[in-house]
């Protein structure tokens, strides 16, 4: 009997070895939560969740609307928390909106996650992403140098979108001892290309001390519009300085439509996010609290920083891949 006991034992240690084998299940589902999930971006966000899900054999599920709607993404955490999940990865589209909801999903006994965009005034555990302020001021040192410090610039934005914000005040960093370079106009496009679009094409048919030179996206949907308003124009003249990686924006960097733009890490988002979730859920620190960012000695960090990179025609053939 001692000795079956032992076996026992034994196979229990191996099978923790091997990454924890008895306690994960499909059972175990963990949330993405996010707006404007069509767009190419959030894919990959998706495509990163997933795969680490396939990984550790649970369950990985996504949820919110495909254009950006704060209040009918707080709607899709509500469902979410609802559901009893493990976890919940989250995107604050709007961080006032959705802060009351993260913290009744804490005091539920539910982590969550931020990604992407942060809301530090809620109980989330953690925020990983990029370090927004730092790409903002990334895409500024680069409009310093392309416009030789003087021109009239307009930004493609989604005003209240905490890390959007955050890029724009790392621009204004950047071109603040620029005082030659003046921020014209901002533009609310709300997450939609075709607004970026309209206001570009009203943009170029300004002359004179009025003349726009440079446009700066600090969202992923505009770069292409921007770019294709200014192809069909042959407006060669103008810079454009992008935000994240698609097809449609390499191949405008290529031609040399769009100067640069500022590759963030989607995939390492999702894929991180769901893993840290999963050790979260398993934790034995106790109930969740919101307290972690002011507690010395937290079980969790503040900020995981998925890094970013300006891409431009010197560096492009290493994200298209050979060949292209």
């Amino acid at each position: 009997m001692r000795k079956s006991v032992l076996v026992g034992i034994g196979v229990g240690v191996c099978c923790l070895a091997l990454s924890g084998c008895q306690y994960r299940s499909r059972s175990d589902r963990y949330v993405l939560v996010a707006s404007n999930l069509k767009l190419p971006y959030w894919q990959a966000v998706q495509e990163g969740f997933k795969d680490a899900a396939e990984q550790y054999k649970v369950t990985a599920d996504v949820m919110g609307p495909d254009g950006y709607d704060p209040a009918a993404e707080v709607d899709a955490f509500d469902d979410a928390v609802r559901s009893r999940p493990k976890g919940i990865l989250v995107s604050a589209g709007d961080a006032a909106k959705i802060g009351p909801a993260i913290r009744t999903a804490i005091q539920q006994g539910v982590p969550v996650i931020t990604v992407d965009s942060d809301a530090p005034l809620s109980s989330r555990l953690y925020f990983i992403g990029t370090n927004n302020l730092e790409a903002g001021r990334l895409g500024g040192r680069r409009l310093v140098e392309d416009l030789h410090g003087k021109g009239n610039v307009v930004v493609f934005s989604i005003p209240g979108q905490p890390n959007i914000d955050e890029r724009l005040k790392g621009y204004q960093d950047a071109i603040a001892g620029s005082p030659g370079i003046k921020i014209v106009q901002t533009v609310a496009t709300g997450g939609d290309a075709s607004s970026a679009f309209d206001a570009t094409q009203q943009a170029l048919a300004k002359t004179g001390a009025d003349k726009v030179n440079a446009f700066v996206c600090l969202e992923s949907s505009s770069g292409t519009a921007v770019g294709e308003v200014l192809k069909r124009a042959n407006a060669t003249d103008r810079v454009v300085i992008a935000m994240d990686v698609n097809p449609e924006t390499l191949s405008l960097i290529g031609d040399g439509t769009i100067d640069s733009t500022i590759s963030q890490k989607p995939y390492t988002m999702g894929f991180v996010g769901l893993k840290a979730l999963d050790e979260a859920s398993r934790s034995k620190v106790g109930p969740f609290r919101s307290s972690y960012a002011v507690d010395g000695r937290s079980p969790y960090p503040e900020f995981v920083d998925t890094g970013s990179t300006l891409i431009s025609k010197d560096n492009l053939q290493m994200f298209q891949g050979p060949g292209k």
